[in-house]
């Protein structure tokens, strides 16, 4: 599988594209006015504290305050997965843990998404290339998708080795130095997915997936930057007054060398100068077996058109997904969750229903799987294939849907096909959708999707004369409202519009207004 990573860079937005085998599969979008902030550590202060909900929320210098729940204040260990750790049976009164006015050192595990606020935790993690640095704890996890069992003992005989004997020392050069005593940018993921865990004397690390083959002395050397990181962590925290900021995560164009180049990466293009040469710095110090993979595009083609990528873009922002079979896949997210339907539409296969069915819900598998992660949906997923009635066709597209999955960055959990024939799955949300971040709610329809009809509104018209009738004693009336609506007053409905004029003994006049929307309109006493 052939892999490259675009990065288009302007003062106003930073964009990148994980393309596979030609195809775009992931997108990453990051404005200048509303940068993403999971990962950062602050030094909040708590403004109020909810019993009925075993939380409160903390003032973290945002717009809105943050939410951390009593079980994210509380569990003193931590599983070393994508997985928040799992709350104790029966939580601690969050009254016997936090007060109001109290100082709190927290890290964001969401963004703020729609009308809620950021997600908190106490429990923090400082990510490199190789490991992410955990302070609180006291283990070693190994991502399981580090399968040779060889491989694994020998990372971690070689950081649980680092970390007893605490090495600190060597492979951090002035250039860190520079980075950790500027802006204490760090870098952040959620840790890898899932892990092994072993006991350590003192911190705790999770080697991830990029650490498979990594030399000794390069995992050395992430834990002596992330050992020094954390010292000018806690170094801000006490100096710092709440709230403020103390640890902030790398610009994307940097997350996206730490955390998506991988040995199939082929190329990484650029088309900021400036940014490529910061770039070629982190990974000439981090990553230097990338560096030849990284180049600059001049070239006068916008980049992200090399592989129509603005096409697939405004394709992701539609509901309905086409395949190439003749069927369709119809999207649709609520805050509740995902709605995921599968139709056969115009393919009417070869050989008899079941098999057309079948060959539509495998399309379907792998179409549905390349648009969560290009939409970046996550939380509650509800995917209605077709109708199967063999078990066995059933399992194949589960597999399928599972198999595409894997390359998935997010953490997900799929069920089997449950009695209704529905398919469940999460996929851990992080960050806003795609859709979230381009669009915002159609000030028209108010986010419905849908308009009442001309008809709808010229009844609702004829309702309020009546009942201003009833109150008032106007000469004549005046109805303001859309052009297809009065359109309609004036000839679908004027039978109608002379019974209620006779009925009322008043006169009733007409008038456009452009700039109404259809479900608007105005009944002036005249």
């Amino acid at each position: 599988m052939s892999e490259e990573i675009l990065i288009n860079v302007t003062p106003v937005e930073t964009r990148v594209a994980l393309v596979e085998n030609g195809m775009l599969q992931e997108v990453y979008i990051e404005r200048t006015s509303r940068k993403g902030i999971v990962g950062n550590i602050y030094k909040g202060k708590v403004v109020r504290v909810l019993p009925g909900m075993e939380a409160a929320f903390v003032d973290i210098g945002l717009e809105r305050a943050a939410f951390i729940h009593a079980s994210d204040v509380v569990a003193s260990q931590q599983n070393g997965s994508d997985e928040p750790v799992e709350a104790p049976r029966t939580v601690p009164d969050i009254r016997t843990l936090l007060r109001e006015g109290q100082s709190l050192v927290v890290q964001v595990t969401k963004d703020p998404i729609g009308t809620k606020g950021a997600r908190l935790t106490t429990q923090l993690s400082i990510p490199s290339r190789y490991l992410v640095y955990m302070p609180g704890v006291s283990h070693i996890g190994i991502s399981q998708r580090i399968e040779d069992e060889t491989e694994r003992a020998r990372l971690r005989e070689i950081v649980e080795r680092g970390a007893v004997e605490g090495a600190v020392e060597g492979a951090i050069n002035g250039a860190v130095e520079g980075a950790i005593g500027g802006a204490v940018e760090g870098a952040t993921e959620g840790s890898p997915e899932g892990t092994t865990e072993q006991k350590v004397s003192s911190g705790g690390y999770i080697i991830r997936t990029a650490a498979e083959s990594a030399a000794e002395q390069d995992l050395i050397a992430d834990m002596n930057f992330l050992n020094r990181l954390n010292q000018s962590v806690n170094e801000r925290i006490s100096r710092v007054k709440a709230p403020a900021v103390v640890y902030q995560d790398l610009p994307l164009f940097i997350r996206t060398i730490r955390d998506l180049i991988r040995p199939q990466t082929e190329k990484v293009r650029i088309d900021s100068r400036e940014s490529y040469q910061r770039v070629i710095e982190f990974v000439a110090e981090f990553v230097t077996e990338f560096q030849d993979k990284v180049e600059y595009y001049p070239g006068e083609r916008p980049i992200f058109d090399l592989y129509s990528v603005e096409d697939e873009i405004q394709k992701a922002l539609s509901r309905k997904v086409q395949l190439k079979s003749g069927g369709y896949v119809i999207i649709d997210q609520t805050e509740a969750m995902t709605t995921i339907d599968v139709n056969t539409g115009g393919f009417v296969g070869h050989r008899n229903l079941e098999e057309t069915i079948f060959k539509t819900n495998l399309e379907a598998a792998r179409a549905i799987s390349r648009q969560l992660r290009l939409r970046n949906l996550g939380g509650i997923i509800i995917i209605d294939f077709i109708d199967m009635d063999d078990p066995e066709h059933q399992r194949q597209v589960h597999r399928m849907l599972e198999k595409m999955l894997e390359r998935d960055h997010a953490k997900t959990k799929i069920t089997g096909v449950s009695e209704l024939g529905l398919v469940e799955m999460t996929r851990k949300r992080t960050t806003e959708s795609l859709g979230q971040v381009l669009c915002e709610s159609c000030p028209v329809c108010d986010g419905r999707g849908f308009l009442k009809t001309s008809e709808t509104v010229c009844y609702e018209i004829f309702r309020e004369i009546l009942r201003i009738n009833r109150a008032y004693e106007p000469e004549n009336y005046l109805v303001m409202a859309s052009q297809s609506v009065v359109d309609r007053l004036l000839d679908e409905e004027s039978d109608n519009v002379a019974d209620l004029e006779t009925f009322i003994g008043k006169s009733i006049r007409f008038q456009v207004e452009p700039f109404y929307s259809q479900e608007q309109y105005d009944v002036v006493l005249l």
